[in-house]
């Protein structure tokens, strides 16, 4: 109460001296005949002092009266103080309370670990505490010298052109350029320290002419309030242009295309014939699918696989694209042969049969979910059709890097299983997944025929009994839930739930180590975890070859694109 009558009485007394200097202050004007604009701005500044002290002397006034009501104190956290406060903010006293009881016991815990350590140590950790300054903290204090500076601007009357209101606009002005896009104090120069001072002799003067705290607080929960419907704008925003980077080719992976496609026409017939095609139906081979329509990609899975195997002479690949990129990847191997490793590539389209057993499904599937609409996407499916002579194959996704031999897959028994896979079913994990999280389990029939707890698996890297899958003749099951998918919505995402429930109690789980996910959309995937596995998988929109990809995941994938072929440099595609 004490300090609101000692508020008061020097209101008052301000009060009473602008009102006597005023007149005084205008006589000299006039007897000094001073620039009539000069004269006009500071009247204008006084009048709108005398106006706040008014105002503020009124309402100390009223809170004098009223007994046992505190005012609300302003306090300013620092980013070393408090990390998960703001610069600026406003709490009550009981608050202040709080916070200064907590930071007692960090002051007293503080003093007891020093107390155990040796004193050497005590000394220099003292004079590093004082020494250093948190990081970046000027330019911290720059942003919120402008976010303070921009609410007094808006405290004053509309239309206003005061001598204040010009002083605060140029000095905001000044620090904003000062600034620039730096964001670490190193970076800053001579001059941005020298308008950051003069910056805080404006809200000096700024903060007596508006003393009033509440107005404040209102100011800055309407900013913040704004702040945060534009920042939910923006992540619909980066959402939806995520989504259209993740589908959009970059335009360095089109011109390669189109030059390799080229040159790939430029050959005659029997040129076009990639070496050591006697092996594709050998059964003791090891063979691997990849069914992509991405040159880059398709490369960097072979170019691993290769480089990690024990056999590479053993190794066949299998790339099934479009017609439309047929000769495009055919051309890249043609002139980047995968050493002593053979590879096979097709068309889709020359699938005849094809056609008849999937495209009417196709159809139906188009108007529930535009992923279904991709028939590379489904081609999986009809492994035991495509490779009819041989007994097991790996199938890979085009998104995966390999880091180890592979061919040790075929030593393991899946136990009479068709599909080898890495589960994950694990809580907590970013490639967690449930099964009633893509299938819905409220029609009685997928209710009845599946357990929702049943562990979930992953694509990407299989292996899978092509010899059992004929005789369980899982492709005409994966018809039947194909066709009740297109009857009533009950599946999401793709070829994943389908796959579920085709492979449903005919899958075997492998350890984790052969494949591990996350690395297209989650950035907290351990390193460890990275040098671990033998397959690393970028799964999600943010494809290493895009823009958009994680970038400390990237050079795993790089190393095995050959930037410095020259239709890479000619189209601009760089690490």
């Amino acid at each position: 109460m004490r300090r609101f009558r000692r508020c008061t009485r020097i209101s008052i007394l301000s009060l009473l001296a602008i009102s006597v200097l005023t007149p005084i202050f205008l006589l000299s004007l006039k007897l000094k005949n001073l620039n009539s604009d000069v004269s006009r701005d500071f009247v204008e500044d006084l009048s709108i002092l005398k106006h706040r002290i008014e105002a503020q002397a009124n309402s100390a006034v009223k809170l004098e009266e009223v007994e046992g009501l505190k005012e609300p104190t302003l306090v300013v956290y620092r980013d070393g103080e408090h990390s998960s406060a703001v610069s600026l903010g406003t709490t009550y006293v009981g608050e202040e309370k709080n916070q200064q009881n907590l930071s007692e016991q960090k002051v007293s815990s503080s003093r007891e670990k020093e107390k155990s350590r040796p004193k050497g140590v005590q000394h220099s950790q003292g004079v590093q505490s004082h020494s250093q300054r948190p990081l970046d903290e000027k330019v911290k204090e720059m942003k919120d010298q402008v976010i303070r500076a921009k609410v007094y601007l808006s405290f004053a009357p509309p239309g206003s052109n005061s001598h204040f209101v010009k002083e605060i606009k140029l000095r905001i002005k000044e620090l904003e350029r000062a600034m620039g896009d730096v964001t670490k104090d190193s970076r800053l120069s001579r001059r941005a320290t020298q308008k950051m001072k003069a910056m805080d002799s404006t809200l000096l003067k700024a903060s007596r002419m508006y003393p009033d705290c509440s107005a404040m607080v209102k100011t800055l929960r309407a900013m913040m309030y704004n702040a945060e419907e534009q920042l939910r704008s923006q992540r619909h925003q980066t959402s939806f242009l995520i989504q259209l980077a993740a589908r959009t080719a970059p335009k360095g992976l089109h011109c390669l295309s189109m030059r390799l496609t080229t040159e790939y026409f430029t050959l005659q017939p029997e040129e076009r014939e990639l070496p050591n095609q006697h092996k594709l139906q050998n059964p003791d081979f090891y063979h691997f699918a990849v069914f992509s329509d991405n040159v880059l990609a398709c490369s960097v899975v072979v170019n691993s696989t290769v480089s990690t195997a024990r056999d590479p002479e053993k190794i066949v690949f299998h790339i099934v694209t479009d017609s439309l990129n047929l000769p495009a990847i055919t051309m890249w191997f043609l002139m980047n042969p995968p050493g002593k490793a053979t590879i096979q590539i097709q068309s889709i389209d020359s699938f005849e049969w094809l056609s008849t057993k999937y495209n009417k499904d196709l159809q139906k599937q188009k108007g529930l979910d535009p992923r279904y609409a991709s028939a590379l996407n489904h081609l999986r499916f009809y492994l035991p059709d495509i490779f009819p002579s041989l007994d097991k194959i790996v199938f890979l996704d085009h998104d995966v890097v390999v880091q180890k031999d592979l061919t040790r897959l075929w030593d393991i028994n899946i136990k009479g299983k068709v599909n080898g896979a890495v589960e994950t079913c694990r809580e907590g994990e970013p490639s967690f997944r449930r099964m009633d999280m893509f299938i819905d389990f409220t029609d009685p029939s997928v209710s009845k025929s599946f357990d929702a707890n049943t562990c979930t698996w992953a694509f990407g890297m299989n292996i899978f009994d092509l010899q059992e899958w004929r005789k369980r003749n899982l492709t005409a099951l994966y018809h039947n839930f194909l066709e009740l998918g297109s009857k009533r919505q009950l599946l999401k995402a793709g070829s994943l739930p389908i796959g579920w429930m085709t492979f449903y109690k005919h899958t075997h789980a492998l350890d984790r180590r052969w494949h591990l996910l996350g690395l297209g959309h989650d950035s907290g995937v351990a390193q460890a975890e990275i040098e671990q596995a033998a397959v690393i998988h970028y799964d999600g929109v943010m494809k290493p070859w895009l823009d958009i990809g994680i970038q400390k995941y990237k050079p795993s994938w790089t190393k095995h694109v050959s930037y410095e072929h020259p239709y890479l440099q000619q189209c601009n595609l760089h690490e």
